[in-house]
């Protein structure tokens, strides 16, 4: 690719994460997989544009695990992960364009989903500029993400590892410590409202949350958490106004349609709920095919038991190893229109 271009690029990141430990996918010696969708949006560009990129995924200590090269609009997936913090990198010339934490630290509760999969999207976008150059000289504009002095950073880190070992207290003591130092970090807010959420103080957990996006109001990860405490907690009115936005931030989450699905399911209003749980399965409709299984459970709570039958067959399209496909294939003959 030419090296003078007639564009910079963008970038804006959203993490698909939700408020409980989250397990994902890698080259190592774990059971997770990470995975996600390389979107670049081009519309507002014309001539010469990339065809691949390359995704490096590396550890908390910044080596790297491996790296893949991604076509445009194409999906890159680490396998084999175990537990920790994971840094993606988005190359482009052997420019950084994109560079973004995932932290994995192992599925609980009652979430939906099984396995060890965690989807990560990255979306750039491509807008024309005169110059293709930004103030610093550059061709990229910078990436948008929170900056640590280095001492501020190992405080996180050892607050991540903290929440991980199940030192909610430490945790807590740790982060308290680091928005002290600099109480702009958005990011240590969010993880100080998690573990609070794991010490059983939902009310200093959404005081951090909030703060959280009083600082950074589009965080996709503060949303569904938030979004999610107020699940846990009842309030379902409170999860609807706070998942409503996360919803329609770019890219698409369809874990924030999932879970706002979910929301609507308690307030009496199924019809909204099977929307946005469909709109969750148009976002990832495979690595999300357990939604199939709770919009087919309301619709035989409701007596539409044929409607209940497809998805039941839709989702046995999809996962046609599952371990008791026997009883919904009865269930699927039983109550399928004919």
């Amino acid at each position: 690719m030419k090296k003078q271009r007639l564009f910079e690029i963008l970038i804006s990141l959203a993490v698909l994460t939700t408020c409980y430990p989250l397990t994902a996918f890698g080259q190592g010696s774990g059971n997770n997989t990470l995975y996600g969708d390389l979107k670049v949006d081009e519309s507002k560009v014309t001539g010469l544009k990339p065809i691949s990129f390359q995704v490096i995924l590396t550890g908390r200590n910044r080596s790297e695990i491996g790296h893949q090269t991604v076509t445009k609009n194409g999906r890159y997936r680490f396998e084999n992960l175990p537990n920790g913090t994971y840094y993606i990198s988005v190359r482009l010339d052997n420019n950084e364009i994109a560079n973004l934490r995932v932290v994995l630290l192992g599925s609980t509760g009652s979430d939906y989903r099984t396995g060890g999969d965690y989807r990560q999207d990255i979306a750039l976008e491509w807008q024309p500029t005169e110059s293709g150059r930004d103030s610093k000289g550059g061709v990229l504009a910078p990436v948008k993400h929170y900056d640590r002095s280095p001492d501020n950073q190992r405080l996180f880190e050892r607050a991540e590892k903290s929440i991980h070992e199940k030192d909610y207290p430490g945790a807590i003591s740790q982060l308290r410590q680091l928005v002290d130092r600099d109480p702009k970090d958005f990011e240590a807010f969010t993880q100080l409202g998690t573990a609070y959420f794991f010490s059983k103080k939902p009310s200093e957990a959404e005081k951090a949350y909030l703060r959280s996006l009083e600082l950074e109001p589009t965080s996709t990860l503060t949303l569904l958490d938030l979004g999610k405490l107020r699940l846990d907690q009842k309030d379902f009115q409170g999860a609807i106004e706070i998942l409503s936005k996360a919803v329609v931030l770019q890219p698409p989450s369809a874990e924030a349609n999932y879970f706002l699905g979910e929301a609507y399911l308690n307030t009496k209003k199924g019809s909204k709920a099977v929307d946005y749980m469909n709109e969750a399965l148009k976002i990832d409709p495979v690595g999300k095919a357990e939604i199939h299984l709770r919009i087919a459970e309301i619709y035989d709570v409701v007596g539409l038991k044929d409607l209940a039958a497809l998805e039941y067959e839709k989702f046995l399209e999809k996962r046609p190893d599952y371990s008791d496909k026997k009883k919904l294939q009865k269930y699927i003959s039983q109550n399928k229109k004919k």
